[in-house]
């Protein structure tokens, strides 16, 4: 279609072919029905529209209109237009490209791995209200460069609810804005090297994409120890430049690091000058107690704070934070560049929806159901497979389950076959500091279902972990 068909404000994007206006026309409209370019119940133009649009004659359009209709590709009701029926055949998967059906035949019918909110849940209607609300009242200068530490609106709202919720001594004037955890990493790996460090040291256990963003900087990494209180941090020595924590909730583990460890490491950064990375991992979905407060409340001289929207809200958003001490934030804005990289508008709704309560009100919701989850996930495991141990269920949106020895590849291939995508625990750095030792267990991302999959995905876990032929367990 050479133009926008403008009562819809969408293009079709057909081209007839074949012997025939009329012939090509109907066989462009079923295919792009067939393929899942146009979805049941999409309202298609008035055939004088298409008509237009595709220099032909509007009695052509009609009377392929109508020969679908016949042969239930398409409705038309008086009043609600010309549309696509509900029900239509699916193209064969021997039909669809290669990309197609290769994307088909890998997407799990039930998704347990770890890393994932619930996404089904984020607060669209009231997003949208702090959306009108923040755009309504924005100044015109919201919509240029801006300043590359980000909206002083967002900032602003970030070092109040962060002093509440997380007690973290923060100055908006030294917090800096970026497109999700891994862009605030890219950025601090950036200024450790400018700095002349060369090392940094990270927990046995943690996510690779963070250990590559820091080698793709140029910063080595050596593991620390990890056991019943956490990260070892007295093992820390005077090489490093920074350490990479998880400190309230470590992940994969789900540990919190022990008083004595957080006083360990503290005291190694005022003495080494090293900095202290403080991923709050999960940080408001704690459930059994109070939540730990962040590590950074301790020393806001020697820790970055970094925290995100991804697991509160969505990962889509892009929006994290980092809380740096002074000289820090300077070096961390100068490598950032001399705009802002973050959207203003999503900057504004968020410091509009936490300023409001919405934040508040949401991420309370979200603690509350994650943790009917997790009760669920726990009550069902010890009714039908007692013999698997869960851990590191105080928090978060995971909880680790110990299998029995040898059991870790089967489990996870028994569970593949009914459709079930699990993952399993596998310490990322083999040094031999690290004296890790990784046990057969499952990480399990309790939150990553939408509510309709939840109770599926639970049975299907359920039903390989009681099956001995799976577990071994009688």
């Amino acid at each position: 279609m050479g133009k926008a068909w403008a009562t819809l404000g969408i293009d079709l994007h057909l081209e007839p072919a074949g012997p025939g206006l009329r012939r090509g026309l109907t066989d462009a409209l079923r295919e792009a029905v067939r393929s899942g370019r146009l979805v049941p119940g999409t309202r298609l133009p008035s055939s004088r529209s298409l008509a237009a649009d595709l220099a032909i004659a509007r009695n052509t359009v009609a009377d392929a209109y109508a020969d679908l209709v016949a042969e239930g590709w398409l409705t038309a009701r008086q009043g609600s237009g010309t549309r696509v029926a509900t029900g239509v055949p699916a193209l064969p998967a021997a039909s669809r490209t290669p990309a197609t059906a290769a994307t088909a035949a890998h997407r799990p019918a039930y998704d347990l791995r770890a890393g994932f909110p619930d996404v089904s849940a984020f607060p669209r209607t009231e997003w949208l209200k702090a959306a009108r609300r923040a755009l309504t009242a924005a100044p015109n200068d919201a919509f240029g460069y801006g300043d590359p530490r980000g909206r002083v609106e967002l900032r602003t709202a970030l070092a109040a609810y962060l002093a509440r919720a997380r007690g973290v001594r923060a100055d908006p004037e030294h917090i800096v804005i970026c497109a999700g955890f891994a862009h605030g990493l890219t950025l601090l790996g950036e200024v450790l090297r400018a700095r002349g460090a060369d090392t940094v040291a990270v927990e046995s256990y943690g996510l690779d994409e963070h250990w590559q963003l820091l080698t793709a900087a140029g910063l080595r990494q050596v593991a620390l120890p990890m056991d019943r209180l956490g990260t070892d941090t007295t093992a820390l020595g005077p090489g490093p430049g920074a350490v990479l924590l998880t400190p309230s909730h470590q992940f994969p583990l789900g540990l919190s690091l022990h008083h004595d460890r957080r006083a360990a490491v503290v005291d190694w950064a005022r003495r080494t000058g090293g900095l202290v990375l403080e991923d709050d991992y999960d940080g408001e979905f704690r459930y059994d107690r109070r939540p730990v407060g962040a590590l950074q409340g301790l020393a806001p001289d020697e820790v970055v704070y970094l925290g995100t929207a991804s697991k509160s809200l969505a990962p889509g958003l892009r929006l994290a934070w980092m809380v740096l001490p002074p000289a820090v934030a300077r070096e961390v804005t100068a490598a950032k560049g001399g705009v802002d990289t973050c959207g203003a508008p999503d900057q504004l709704t968020l410091a509009e929806f936490i300023g409001s309560g919405g934040y508040d009100r949401h991420v309370r919701a979200s603690r509350t159901r994650y943790r009917r989850r997790r009760d669920a996930l726990v009550a069902a495991l010890a009714a039908r497979a007692p013999a698997i141990r869960v851990t590191g269920i105080a928090a978060g949106l995971h909880v680790v389950l110990r299998l029995p020895h040898g059991t870790l590849d089967r489990v996870i291939r028994a569970a593949a076959t009914r459709g079930l995508a699990v993952e399993g625990l596998v310490p990322r750095h083999r040094h031999p500091a690290a004296a890790v030792e990784a046990p057969d267990a499952l990480v399990l991302g309790y939150g990553t279902p939408p509510d309709h999959a939840w109770s599926g995905a639970l049975d299907v876990l359920c039903a390989v972990l009681s099956d001995p032929a799976v577990t071994g367990i009688a």
